[in-house]
């Protein structure tokens, strides 16, 4: 396919400039697509611009997905750019962990903005390039925060929790005109974030909870999130793909029943 061909698909990526945002964006590149990538942080998207070296299949735009006066424009300029988007994935994405007494309205606020109204705002902005590209696939990425609660995650699990019914209303209507829409659920991924703020007991409790005893890595939900975005995934809407090793499988006594077969 030829990199530069109208009929090359476009995936827009927000929070791409970095960790899980970025291997999905290595992801679409090494499928031979092209890619806009949307951050907030622009020095490190200048960066990630230079080190992929591809101006003719990327596009970095500094943007703050929780503000409709910036993703209208900056989705607009990447159709004008590539002439058509055929997936969004949704991934930029913030996080406070404090106890839920210590959270400020401004701090549960902030992160609703960006994790749950992003969402809606992007998605809504590409729909009508989808649309004009024959349909298209939407990839919301959540959390297992989402699907069980935890400590210090009332703003962050919350939003993820959202953030999954809302996939489901898009993709009930969006459906309707061609667009699927589903999200991914990562369990703990080995980014430098995971690496920085997670001590050693943290990762152990982890590696204990979850079946596969390990983190997940950004090339492992960027597979998923490419996947879902695929024409092999082409009846699959709606669907929130938990990709976390088994954690949200695992009930309680885990660790213990492994002593057992140990034993």
């Amino acid at each position: 396919m030829a990199p530069h061909a109208e009929n090359t698909p476009v995936a827009v990526v927000t929070g791409g400039a970095r960790g899980i945002g970025l291997a999905i964006a290595h992801w679409f590149l090494d499928h031979g697509q092209r890619v806009a990538l949307l951050d907030i942080d622009g020095e490190t998207l200048a960066a990630t611009e230079r080190a992929l070296a591809d101006s003719g299949r990327v596009l970095a735009i500094v943007c703050d997905v929780a503000d409709p006066a910036q993703v209208r424009p900056a989705i607009e300029q990447v159709a004008a750019r590539f002439g058509r988007i055929d997936a969004l994935v949704n991934n930029a994405g913030i996080a406070v962990f404090k106890p839920i007494g210590e959270t400020t309205h401004e701090e549960w606020a902030r992160v609703l903005a960006v994790n749950l109204d992003g969402p809606f705002i992007c998605t809504q902005a590409c729909t009508p390039h989808m649309l004009k590209a024959g349909g298209g696939a939407v990839v919301n990425i959540a959390s297992i925060s989402g699907l069980r609660a935890s400590t210090l995650r009332a703003a962050y699990g919350t939003s993820k929790a959202a953030l999954m019914h809302l996939t489901r209303q898009q993709a009930v209507e969006l459906g309707n005109v061609g667009i699927r829409v589903n999200a991914i659920a990562p369990g703990p991924v080995d980014t430098a974030m995971a690496k920085a703020v997670h001590t050693p007991a943290i990762r152990a409790a982890y590696h204990e909870a979850i079946p596969l005893a390990r983190y997940g890595t950004p090339e492992e939900i960027a597979a998923a999130v490419g996947f879902l975005c695929s024409p092999q995934a082409a009846y699959i809407n709606g669907q929130v793909l938990a990709v976390d090793g088994g954690f949200d499988a695992a009930g309680i006594g885990l660790p213990a029943l492994r002593q057992l077969q140990a034993g």
